[in-house]
């Protein structure tokens, strides 16, 4: 399992939103640049973000602005618009196991439960962290380069 890298670069855009907001107009194309991809992926994501209501995007070079604070906003409201579940669960069951196999036919009775407190697990710590958390990490890394 692995989350794809829509997930980072997600924050990676709001970390550009916040850090450049300041001194230049942020587009898909000054994201692009910075994420070293292509625009069209960028637009796409943060379409995603516009659809979660995290962000508000001016057409043309209008930029990009947050719909809340960077400390209302946590890793896991990024995870859930960047990358929403199927049916709520992280975990995918293959299709119809073997009712006629004791395995296929306890198996979910047997991981059920723990992949439920798996999930739990990763969910809370997703919450733990904000954009406000990138806001002052990219502060203190820029810092040090001085």
């Amino acid at each position: 399992m692995q989350i794809s890298s829509r997930f980072t670069v997600a924050l990676h855009i709001f970390t550009c939103v916040d850090t450049f907001k300041e001194n230049y107009k942020v587009t898909s194309d000054f994201l692009a640049a910075s994420i070293n991809t292509n625009p069209v992926i960028i637009r796409k994501i943060l379409a995603k973000l516009k659809k979660a209501g995290l962000i508000k995007v001016a057409r043309g070079t209008g930029g990009i602005t947050l719909t809340r604070d960077l400390s209302e906003i946590s890793f896991f409201d990024v995870y859930q618009a960047i990358e929403p579940l199927e049916g709520g669960d992280l975990f995918r069951f293959h299709e119809a196991p073997n009712p006629d196999c004791p395995v296929g036919r306890n198996i979910h009775a047997l991981l059920d439960d723990k992949l439920k407190a798996i999930q739990t697990a990763m969910e809370d710590e997703l919450k733990k962290y904000t954009l406000a958390d990138l806001r002052t990490g990219m502060r203190e890394i820029l810092e040090t380069e001085k």
